[in-house]
């Protein structure tokens, strides 16, 4: 039973590994005070953000194109579901203006 448990309790580990080899990959980095937050220049000089948790993810970016792009690369690699504009992540209430 311990070896099964062993196996089962790195799966998120491998998960988060490949998730993070593969953001790399597409040129993004990792913030200097949160290894789940993932941050990339943009040609326009504006900025996408994606943060991490678990299995939840937050994306910011100045436009919905940027953020409809990053999507459809996770997409591609990941079987994600798109739950649409966040209302409420980790208790935080998101206001939009």
């Amino acid at each position: 039973m311990h070896e099964e448990w062993t196996k089962f309790a790195q799966f998120p580990r491998q998960w988060y590994k490949r998730f993070d080899t593969f953001m790399a990959e597409k040129g993004y980095t990792k913030r200097a005070y949160d290894s789940c937050v993932y941050h990339q220049r943009l040609t326009d000089s504006s900025h996408i953000y994606l943060g991490l948790y678990v299995d939840d993810m937050l994306i910011s970016a100045k436009t919905m194109s940027d953020i409809n792009g990053l999507k459809e690369q996770l997409k591609r690699k990941f079987e994600i579901k798109d739950l649409g504009a966040v209302k409420r992540i980790l208790g935080v209430e998101i206001q939009r203006d």
